[in-house]
């Protein structure tokens, strides 16, 4: 069981940022539970009880009404609770993020590879949210959008609460233009661009998505930019990767059903339950995929957008 940070929800936290790091939230399920101490010693067991009882001692455990969880408080059904997480100890992730705009309403970020968008796991402070807020000073800070960690590139965020729906619709309403770039093989049987379509589901592993039959609901514009021989006679190519839809995973997954899996990718084709011996190994080899642009008209300016990247793949396949 796992809590629910709200990054973007409409309920208003009664706890404030604090370093950072806005509280987390957790609704209270029915169950034997005495007190709700005890329901939450029982349903986080990766948080350890003492450090319950310290958050409920120094009175970091509150409701909706910032009213606050005492030791013997009883258990309650449908309770919403918030409360700060912590982390024992968070290795510095060593790569920077730029930011390529700010006013006042958005702020355009270029996010490096493994760096997370938001808290989530063994990452809180070490994430793009959490270092941005901290940088600029804005708590009100909720990212739009989201990249996986593994995948660099262009992430938006809203400053205010009042026009955040603005923003947030346009990527309800496929308003948006999204550009990525992978490096990958070159799979002479495609033929290129083309326009893919299939249907995505969560696979058995959490990990992994996957396709099945049935009615489409991923659609990604894809067309080969350049490419060059590579070593056993297999050549590399830089594509371009444009999604129609907003899939998990989409385009690691639609890119391995093409035979052209993007290079580096641990989860596609195949999960590697082997991991590298230490953070440096794995850092050594990102993920090939880059967040490159995304463009829009500005519902508050009605204004054309385009935020580019100014990262680059690392592959030995150079852009024309």
């Amino acid at each position: 069981m796992s809590a629910n940070t709200g990054y973007g929800a409409k309920l208003r936290a009664p706890l404030p940022v604090r370093d950072g790091v806005g509280p987390s939230r957790t609704c209270v399920k029915a169950g034997k539970w005495t007190t709700l101490a005890q329901y939450l010693i029982e349903c986080f067991p990766a948080t350890p009880a003492h450090e319950w009882m310290r958050r409920i001692a120094e009175r970091e455990v509150v409701d909706r009404n910032g009213l606050v969880v005492t030791i013997d408080r009883p258990h309650e059904a449908g309770l919403v609770l918030f409360y700060y997480r912590t982390l024992e100890s968070e290795d510095r992730i060593p790569f920077d993020e730029d930011i390529l705009f700010h006013d006042d309403h958005l702020v355009v970020a270029d996010k490096p590879h493994f760096l997370p968008v938001i808290p989530s796991g063994r990452y809180l402070q070490e994430t793009l949210l959490v270092r941005l807020k901290r940088r600029l000073g804005i708590d009100s800070l909720v990212p739009i959008h989201r990249v996986d960690r593994d995948t660099a590139g262009v992430v938006l965020f809203s400053v205010q609460e009042r026009t955040r729906d603005l923003y947030q619709a346009l990527f309800r309403d496929r308003a948006v233009e999204k550009s990525y770039e992978a490096v990958a093989p070159v799979n002479d049987r495609l033929n290129l661009p083309l326009t893919y379509m299939s249907r995505i589901v969560p696979d058995t592993h959490f990990m992994r998505m996957r396709e099945v039959p049935g009615p489409p609901n991923a659609t990604t514009h894809i067309a080969l930019i350049n490419r060059v021989a590579a070593a056993g006679g297999f050549d590399q190519g830089l594509y371009r990767l444009a999604p129609i839809t907003g899939r998990k995973h989409q385009l690691r997954v639609q890119c391995a059903a093409l035979a052209i899996p993007i290079l580096n990718d641990p989860i596609y084709p195949e999960l590697r339950e082997e991991r590298p011996q230490g953070e440096a190994a794995a850092y050594a080899k990102p993920l090939q995929l880059l967040a490159r642009e995304i463009a829009f008209r500005d519902p508050l300016t009605n204004c054309e957008r385009r935020f580019t990247s100014r990262l680059t793949l690392e592959s030995s396949v150079p852009a024309l």
